[in-house]
């Protein structure tokens, strides 16, 4: 059996990966997040809570463990948070990943890094694994300097870039666009929406796939796993509404310009997924798929 270690275990992408790594049958899985578990299954893994900003607390975790495998999907992901408080959005999306690439040296663990599609600036996308990086944001600048640290250390890496990632968590403070549209049409509530930012959405269980993919082949290198279907916001609450027969009407279209948001957005990413099909063989569900399967999880 392999160990595999995962971070942000609380979060949307750990919560699908602790079942589909403990599902495959080849791995140990230890989980790691803030605070208590909040992933409601508790049996057939280990969790542990550590602060991965903290070189003494990661290396304690690595030593205890000497994982085979490190999946790093724990991260300050809020754009506008990492904006405005770029210290710790530093802290956590750079110095955790510095302590762990640190720590994984020292046992020679298999390391996947979860990163965005917002690396880029928008301005050419769709995008593949060779497009040179360009933020516009804190949070993409934060995430393109842990994508060097870990392509610079002496480990075998994969690097996960990903896009606009949707499903269900165990965790009613947490919402995603497709909850957020379906409970504010339900109540009567107008919702205001992009559309003028295309993305690619992602769903969870998609990227928990392709990151077992990665992990079952030990395959390097960077690869993109997401939708393979060009979206904006605005076209994803409206397949929401039609979906739940729910009142379209409701949903108004803005510009992002409107918005004045602290932190600015690519306005076209969303990522080519050749190399991920050829090499993993990985093909993501079409976004209709994906809204039966987090219906039948909303239920």
């Amino acid at each position: 059996m392999k160990k595999v270690l995962i971070t942000g275990s609380n979060g949307l992408l750990g919560q699908h990966l602790i079942p589909l790594f403990l599902q495959d049958g080849q791995y140990e899985v230890i989980a790691t997040g803030r605070g208590a578990n909040r992933f409601p299954k508790k049996d057939n893994y280990v969790y542990e809570t550590a602060n991965l900003r903290d070189a003494g607390s990661v290396k304690r975790l690595v030593d205890k463990y000497q994982p085979d495998i490190i999946i790093h999907s724990g991260a300050m992901s809020q754009v506008d948070d990492c904006e405005k408080n770029k210290d710790a959005c530093w802290d956590t999306n750079v110095g955790a990943t510095r302590y762990l690439v640190h720590a994984a040296e020292s046992c020679n663990a298999f390391f996947i890094f979860l990163s965005t599609d917002f690396v880029f600036d928008g301005l050419q996308g769709p995008y593949s694994e060779d497009d040179p990086v360009n933020p516009i944001n804190y949070y993409g600048t934060s995430k393109v300097a842990a994508e060097r640290l870990v392509m610079n250390s002496k480990l075998n890496w994969a690097i996960v870039r990903t896009v606009l990632v949707y499903g269900v968590v165990a965790d009613p403070q947490r919402s995603n666009m497709i909850t957020w549209v379906k409970n504010n049409l339900q109540q009567g509530k107008k919702v205001k929406v992009v559309d003028d930012q295309w993305r690619t959405p992602t769903l969870c269980h998609d990227l928990a796939k392709g990151c077992l993919l990665i992990a079952n082949k030990q395959a390097t290198g960077l690869f993109n796993i997401s939708g393979d279907e060009t979206l904006t916001p605005y076209d994803m609450a409206v397949k929401t509404a039609a979906y739940f027969n729910l009142d379209a009407s409701l949903i108004e279209k803005i510009s992002s310009k409107t918005l004045a948001q602290p932190a600015a957005r690519p306005a076209k990413t969303g990522l080519v997924i050749n190399k991920a099909a050829q090499e993993l063989g990985y093909k993501p569900h079409n976004f209709a798929e994906g809204l039966d399967i987090v219906a039948a999880e909303i239920k």
